[in-house]
């Protein structure tokens, strides 16, 4: 049906995209402060906080992919969670605007406590829950609106996730700079109150498009259940000897499977998990004895993915260091820029704006172009893209070194005539760039090369990377200046102390970079070695006609 699905339908996915992540990104870049002033928590424990509230929120859109995989369909998964989003964002404002409810201006230790407390850790609970689910659900529902399998479905494919990652950009600029700026000089509870407004415009929205999504996009039940069940059966037959011809496992007929289910061929790769698919002695094989090739399959697909995610989680990890470490640069550096204040939580701005004009300019030129050398829709693949994305990180973490160097040697010649907040502009610009490439390659790479059965679950892989960069991130800091404290001849960590200039955060920068290019080499190791699904029925079409062939002769 031409009036369904396609871009037209993700319009409604862009724009809760972007209005949803008006009050995340908001949070991500305020809270802190909120917990510090407001609530009255130490600078450590409102940065624990609120890496935990963020590194929870990203964990928990495996949540929202299991449901919308296994019980519901992405659509109803969205607008549930997206309901626990809107009530957790509404008792947060509701605590920020009600006096009661917040600790007293005089207390100056354990304020958080009580009702105070219930309220305080109930509103972060229910709204990681529901912005995690949001999260876990959204990207594949727009991704469901293109067939993969048609030539130009797979171009548009590669361009949706581009165009997503846009709208949010969109929402994350009006979030770091207008709600913030509110949030910081009018009053908490006004900005609370616009990111719970923006949430429930965007989910209206979101609700108004469903006659123009496509349909056939089901769950799967239990699929989960039966990867589990592979694992089992594999190692129950591991004394059983593999047949030398892949045709002798078990697979099933065409018009057994579900019509959304894909049937995968046989690869070579973790030959152990085969043995779940030998065929019994007996006539008629009972399921729960067997599994077929597919399965299988399908369960060596989400082996392949790990090594992937595991290398991308230690660029994550670093990346929030950048992050973490930039504001804290900007607080110590001359904040005009054209004659006008700029607040450091609105710092996140300046890679944000790079985004908004380089997305355009990677899908109206370097895709067309790269398209006409490579052939592939998406100008390269998903795993180079993230490449490029990893190369680019660590030469970020370089340049950050170097205007650390720069800010420090100044601000101890001169400390009231530091260099201006547009420095970091270098820094931030390759780190918004690196951010597009990868963040938008996993992605796409974990929806394509997922189980017919794990779409959602598996684009929020990606989420999951950055969640354990975010909880890793303080644990990273309090590693590295235990271990620097120990060899440096001052007897003190790189980034001890309150005071940036007698620390050594350009040393911990190129640490970064050090630590990213080695994760860089196991990654090109890990993604040679792996291979997609693409490439696996084409090598698989090759050897059936060449076998045909040779039986022809």
């Amino acid at each position: 049906d031409g009036k369904k699905g396609g871009f037209r339908a993700c319009c409604f996915v862009f724009a809760l995209g972007a209005l949803e992540n008006i009050g995340f990104v908001a949070n991500m870049v305020s809270m802190v402060i909120y917990f510090h002033y407001l609530l009255k928590f130490d600078l450590p424990t409102s940065s624990n906080t609120l890496t935990n509230f963020l590194g929870s929120v990203c964990l928990l859109s495996l949540l929202g992919g299991f449901i919308s995989d296994t019980y519901l369909n992405r659509l109803y998964t969205i607008l549930i969670f997206g309901s626990l989003e809107v009530i957790g964002l509404s008792m947060v404002t509701i605590q920020a605007y009600s006096k009661d409810l917040r600790p007293d201006i005089t207390c100056e230790k354990s304020c958080i406590k009580g009702g105070i407390a219930l309220m305080f850790y109930g509103s972060l609970s229910i709204l990681a829950i529901g912005t995690g689910g949001v999260k876990g659900a959204l990207p594949a529902l727009g991704a469901d609106q293109f067939d993969s399998k048609d030539p130009k479905g797979a171009k548009q494919l590669g361009s949706y996730f581009n165009w997503y990652m846009l709208s949010t950009t969109f929402g994350a600029m009006i979030g770091v700079s207008f709600v913030v700026w509110v949030s910081i000089n009018k009053d908490w509870y006004w900005g609370f109150f616009m990111r719970t407004m923006a949430a429930i415009v965007g989910f209206i929205a979101i609700a108004l498009g469903k006659p123009f999504y496509s349909t056939g996009f089901l769950p799967l039940p239990c699929s989960y259940i039966l990867y589990i069940f592979v694992i089992v059966v594999a190692f129950k037959n591991r004394r059983l000897i593999l047949p030398e011809n892949p045709v002798e496992l078990f697979e099933m007929n065409d018009k057994d499977k579900y019509q959304y289910d894909e049937k995968l061929p046989h690869t070579n790769q973790f030959r152990l998990l085969d043995k779940a698919a030998i065929v019994p002695l007996e006539t008629f094989p009972q399921p729960w004895k067997v599994c077929t090739v597919t399965q299988v399959e399908e369960v060596k697909v989400l082996t392949r993915m790990l090594p992937i995610l595991a290398s991308t989680i230690i660029m994550n990890t670093c990346l929030a260091q950048l992050q973490t470490f930039s504001v804290l640069q900007g607080v110590f550096m001359d904040q005009h820029i054209f004659g006008k204040k700029f607040p450091p939580a609105s710092i996140p701005i300046i890679p944000l704006v790079f985004m908004t004009f380089l997305i355009p300019i990677y899908e109206f030129v370097v895709v067309p172009f790269a398209l006409k050398i490579t052939g592939h829709p998406s100008g390269i693949t998903q795993l180079q893209r993230v490449g490029v994305g990893l190369i680019l990180s660590i030469i970020s973490m370089g340049v950050a070194g170097i205007i650390e160097v720069k800010r420090r040697d100044q601000s101890i010649k001169d400390p009231f005539n530091p260099i201006s907040l547009f420095w970091l502009s270098f820094q931030y610009g390759i780190f918004g760039l690196a951010d597009m490439f990868t963040i938008v390659g996993l992605m796409e790479f974990f929806y394509k090369e997922a189980p017919s059965g794990m779409k959602s679950l598996a684009t929020s892989f990606a989420w999951l990377s950055l969640s354990f960069g975010y909880f890793l991130s303080s644990a990273f800091v309090d590693i590295m200046n235990a271990v620097t404290k120990k060899i440096a001849p001052s007897k003190k960590g790189w980034i001890e102390g309150d005071d940036l200039n007698e620390s050594n955060l350009n040393l911990f920068y190129w640490f970064l970079a050090v630590l990213s290019t080695l994760n860089f080499v196991v990654y090109l190791l890990c993604a040679s070695w792996y291979k997609y699904k693409e490439d696996t029925a084409e090598s698989e079409t090759e050897s059936r006609n060449e076998t045909e062939s040779r039986n022809d002769q």
